[in-house]
């Protein structure tokens, strides 16, 4: 075995580049940039490392779950870390360097064989649950296990699932060995060493480490679907209370040590989360300083967006933040008629993408209008434009009928566009595609749905999808980590689709799975980039996507939080563990 020496270097040579990194900036008095648009994006505002008081956080709808092997929206991988510690994680920084992984759980980061299949990592000393018992590499493993249960946690990235030699291992709770740790890919000799192996290799390991799946669970207090009612927490702060829907109160862990873990600050004596506010009204109390965070983080609704960019007062405690982040429509290559390549075509030329860009905010505080999938920040990146919808991006209205021809639909048809209640912004842009689909008799149903329960129950679920003929799916998507695999896999490999909680609802192509493992066992960063090329270039081709806005994120941070920047590794989020209030 050997060190990993070269990864990290490698991932920052992948990493979003923004400008150059700010200083922490630790001192208890605001810095040079507090008061000033886009400080967030290069510095810390606000630094402060004055303990006390509550972060008051909402959230427009609710988490799809606060348990780490069932979770996949990016706040929750944010939030996460107040209550959760991987094996890795980002370094807590803003600018370029955040982009670097720094040990968690581990000592260090990975050590590998020389053929990259097999990853070792050892656990500091130390680190309890919050009922004082220690965390045991064993424990490390037996949440990995739990994520590959798909039928009771359907939620969360599939890596581990898809990498590690299961040898048809899907379960800990059909697992009969003593402690249900029959999983033989994942080996621990003693209770501060976990090795992985894989069946395939993957020089980028220590991504998957920082993924909330190698947050430990104790298996005696595993309680299965249930466990998201209270986590155990290796974190600063463990669940008061959760009631879904309704509110999650988080308090201290007497029991976390600071000195095992340099990463979190741990400012606040609380963090009250109150769901279910209307996205608008969360706007309201941002910007009135009575309530300090909107968790989603996916950027203000449109009216909050014009006061604050014509609002001098307003716009200083904002981040235009951009992101490696696209928001598309998938076209479900199940549901007829788009098992025709020429419906699905007829859509890209219909689409209205300037109303769309429009409906989450216009270039500033929504993004730029986007034309295929990978994102102008991953490396590999080539600026193409297979559909032209027209001048002013608002359609080809002829080229559109034409395809409609070849489908055998030259009258248009019936389908529906799936969207997310609590996202107004998702929803607007629904109604524009919907009246650019109009203009060629394409007639489109909306159906809202819950955020929390979105791909498990309804967008992200085959049968569903299938059975309602939910053709046009709102998708955001934002990489897992700022690479081409890290932000193509999950939304293009048809081996990860499965019977609940898929971000793939449409790509099943064996010869994009092909060029994915291919750039998997390519070192060259500019050989593998050009292969996440070809993938994109094939699935624009075959119109499984529309692609409408390579988004940014226009953030609100009230003047009363501390230590607040946007991360890089963490995507374009504020990064939640190192907040503070006044």
């Amino acid at each position: 075995m050997r060190r990993r020496t070269s990864l990290v270097a490698v991932g920052a040579a992948l990493a979003l580049a923004l400008a150059a990194c700010g200083g922490t900036g630790d001192s208890s008095s605001s810095s040079s940039g507090n008061g000033t648009f886009n400080a967030g994006l290069t510095g810390v505002v606000n630094p402060s490392t004055k303990a006390g008081g509550t972060l008051r956080v909402g959230n427009a709808g609710d988490w799809d779950n606060v348990d780490p092997a069932d979770t996949y929206y990016g706040f929750s991988w944010d939030f996460i870390h107040l209550y959760g510690r991987a094996l890795t994680m980002f370094k807590p920084v803003p600018g370029k360097d955040g982009q670097q992984l720094v040990p968690d759980l581990a000592t260090n980061l990975g050590e590998h064989s020389a053929d990259f299949k097999t990853w070792t990592y050892h656990l500091k000393p130390g680190i309890k649950y919050e009922d004082g018992t220690p965390v045991r590499a064993q424990d490390v493993k037996y949440d990995v296990e739990r994520t590959l249960d798909k039928n009771t946690f359907p939620n969360g990235p599939t890596y581990f699932g898809d990498f590690l030699d299961t040898k048809g291992y899907t379960s800990p709770y059909k697992d009969k060995t003593p402690g249900h740790l029959g999983l033989k890919a994942v080996e621990t000799p003693d209770d501060t060493t976990i090795i992985f192996h894989l069946k395939k290799a993957y020089a980028g390991f220590d991504y998957f480490a920082m993924l909330p799946a190698t947050i430990p669970v104790p298996p005696a207090k595993d309680t299965g679907a249930n466990y998201k009612q209270h986590v155990i927490s290796t974190g600063p702060y463990k669940f008061e209370n959760y009631t879904p829907g309704k509110s999650l109160n988080l308090v201290r862990n007497t029991n976390w040590d600071p000195a095992t873990d340099p990463n979190r600050k741990a400012l606040p004596d609380r963090i009250q989360v109150q769901l279910g506010i209307a996205a608008d009204d969360l706007d309201n109390r941002l910007m009135a300083n009575s309530i300090d965070l909107d968790v989603a983080g996916t950027g203000v609704q449109a009216a909050a967006a014009a006061k604050i960019q014509t609002n001098a007062n307003l716009k200083k405690n904002a981040d235009a933040s951009p992101t490696a982040r696209l928001n598309y429509i998938s076209i479900s290559s199940s549901v007829p008629p788009f098992d025709n390549i020429h419906c699905r075509r007829a859509v890209e030329y219909a689409t209205d993408k300037a109303a769309m860009q429009t409906a989450w905010g216009g270039p500033l505080s929504g993004g730029d209008v986007a034309t295929h999938l990978m994102m102008p920040l991953i490396p590999g990146n080539q600026d193409i434009n297979p559909y032209p919808s027209g001048p002013g991006n608002h359609g080809d209205l002829a080229k559109a009928k034409s395809e409609l021809q070849q489908c055998g639909k030259p009258n248009g048809f019936s389908t529906v566009i799936s969207a997310r209640t609590e996202r107004p912004k998702e929803v607007n842009a629904a109604l524009a595609m919907q009246q650019g689909l109009q203009k060629v008799g394409i007639k489109a149903e909306i159906k809202k749905y819950p955020q929390g329960d979105y791909f498990k129950l309804y967008a992200g679920k085959p049968d569903y999808v299938k059975k309602n003929d939910l053709g046009l799916i709102s998708m955001s998507w934002g990489a897992d980590w700022v690479e081409g695999f890290g932000y193509l896999s999950q939304i293009v490999d048809s081996r990860v689709i499965r019977d609940a909680g898929n971000t793939n609802l449409g790509v099943q192509d064996s010869a994009v799975d092909k060029l994915l493992d291919k750039a998997n066992t390519t070192p060259d960063v500019a050989a593998r980039g050009a292969i996440y090329a070809q993938i994109d270039a094939k699935v624009m081709d075959d119109a499984y996507m529309v692609p409408f806005l390579d988004v940014k994120q226009l953030l609100y941070r009230p003047p009363g939080l501390k230590n607040v920047y946007v991360s890089q590794g963490l995507n374009g989020y504020y990064d939640y563990a190192q907040l503070g209030v006044k």
